[in-house]
C-alpha cells in the first residue's frame, strides 16, 4: 500500500494553508479576488505557506497514533500545541476555537479525555472534523462498530455532541471508502448506504440523522454550489468539502474550490485537502506549493512514522 499517511498530512496542511490568509472572507470577496496561488499575510499576517490549528491538530492526532491507539497521549498532544505550541507553523498558536479551547482546559484539569469534550449542541463546530482524518489509518479493517466506536472516542476528547461524532464518522467512512480504491461518487454511495443502516441500529435519533440528508442523498452532487455552505459548523464543512472534491478530479482545483468558498476558507479546503490526497497522492500537488509550506521535512518524517501503524 501507498504512504496514505504523507497523502493525508500533506493533503491537510496544504488546503489549510491556502486558506489561512482569506479566512473569514465571504464567498464575493473570492469571486472578486479569487484564490489560484498560495498566499502569504491576510488575516493572521503570517508568510505563504503557513498552517494553522486544522494542520497542527491534524498532526497531533497523527503524532499519538504513530505511538499507539491512546485517547489520554492523544488529548496531551493537543494539549501540548494549544499550551506549549507543540507542532505549530511559526512556533505558537494564532487560531484556537472556543470549544476546543474549553475541552482542552477541562482536560488539563482533570486528565480524562472521556469527560473532556462539549456536549451541547451549540458547540458543533468543525473542531474535531478538522483533525480526525489520520485516525483511518488505523481503521482500515476494522468492523463498523469498532471505527463508530473509535471515531467516537477521538472526537469527543473536544467535541462530544452526536452531531459533530457523525460527521467525523461519515468523513471517515468516505476516506476509508477512497483509501479502499472506490471512485469518488461509488465511495459516497456506499457510505451513503452503510451509514442510513448503521446509525439507527446504534441508536441515533432520527431526528440528528435528519441532519444529514443532504449528504446522504443520491442527489447529493447535483446541489449547485450558492446552496452549500462553508461556515465553522460541522455539517456545512462537511458537506462543502465533499462536494468540492465530488465537482473536481484534481487536488488543486479541489481545494482551490474550498478556499473559493469563502467563510471559514482554511477548515473547508483542510479537510476537502485531505480526502483529496488520498484521491490524487501528495505527489500530485503542486511544487511551488510545497515548497513554501512551513515544516515540510517534519511532516515528511511524521509521516514516515504514522505509515509504519497503517492497518
Amino acid at each position: 500500500m501507498k504512504n496514505i499517511s504523507r497523502d493525508i498530512l500533506f493533503g491537510v496542511a496544504i488546503g489549510d494553508a491556502l486558506g489561512v490568509p482569506v479566512e473569514f472572507e465571504d464567498r464575493q470577496s473570492r469571486v472578486i479576488d479569487p484564490v489560484v496561488n498560495m498566499r502569504g499575510y491576510g488575516t493572521y499576517a503570517v508568510p505563504a505557506g503557513t498552517f494553522s490549528d486544522d494542520a497542527s491538530m491534524t498532526f497531533c492526532t497523527a503524532e499519538s497514533l504513530a505511538k499507539g491507539y491512546s485517547l489520554v497521549h492523544m488529548g496531551h498532544q493537543f494539549a501540548n500545541w494549544a499550551y506549549q505550541s507543540f507542532w505549530t507553523a511559526t512556533g505558537s498558536v494564532f487560531d484556537i476555537g472556543i470549544t476546543t479551547s474549553n475541552a482542552l482546559r477541562r482536560f488539563i484539569k482533570d486528565h480524562d479525555p472521556t469527560k473532556s469534550g462539549a456536549i451541547d449542541e451549540g458547540a458543533n463546530g468543525n473542531g474535531s472534523l478538522m483533525r480526525i482524518l489520520p485516525l483511518v489509518t488505523i481503521m482500515l479493517k476494522r468492523p463498523i462498530e469498532e471505527r463508530w466506536e473509535m471515531t467516537k472516542a477521538v472526537s469527543s476528547i473536544t467535541h462530544a455532541h452526536i452531531r459533530s461524532v457523525i460527521s467525523c464518522f461519515i468523513y471517515l467512512e468516505y476516506a476509508r471508502q477512497l483509501v479502499m480504491g472506490r471512485e469518488k461518487a461509488a465511495a459516497l454511495a456506499a457510505v451513503q448506504k452503510d451509514v442510513r443502516f448503521f446509525l439507527p441500529s446504534v441508536g441515533i435519533d432520527s431526528n440528528e440523522v435528519e441532519r444529514f440528508e443532504r449528504i446522504l442523498s443520491q442527489d447529493f452532487a447535483n446541489i449547485p454550489q450558492e446552496k452549500i455552505f462553508s461556515s465553522g459548523y460541522c455539517v456545512h464543512t462537511l458537506e462543502a468539502a465533499i462536494w468540492c472534491v465530488l465537482s473536481h478530479d484534481n487536488y488543486s482545483d479541489t481545494v482551490l474550490r474550498a478556499v473559493n468558498m469563502g467563510s471559514d476558507t482554511d477548515t473547508t479546503a483542510a479537510v476537502a485537502g485531505g480526502l483529496a490526497g488520498l484521491l490524487y497522492g501528495a505527489d500530485s500537488i503542486p511544487a511551488e506549493w510545497m515548497t513554501v509550506l512551513a515544516r515540510r521535512e517534519d511532516i515528511e518524517d511524521l509521516a514516515e512514522r504514522l505509515y509504519a501503524n497503517v492497518g
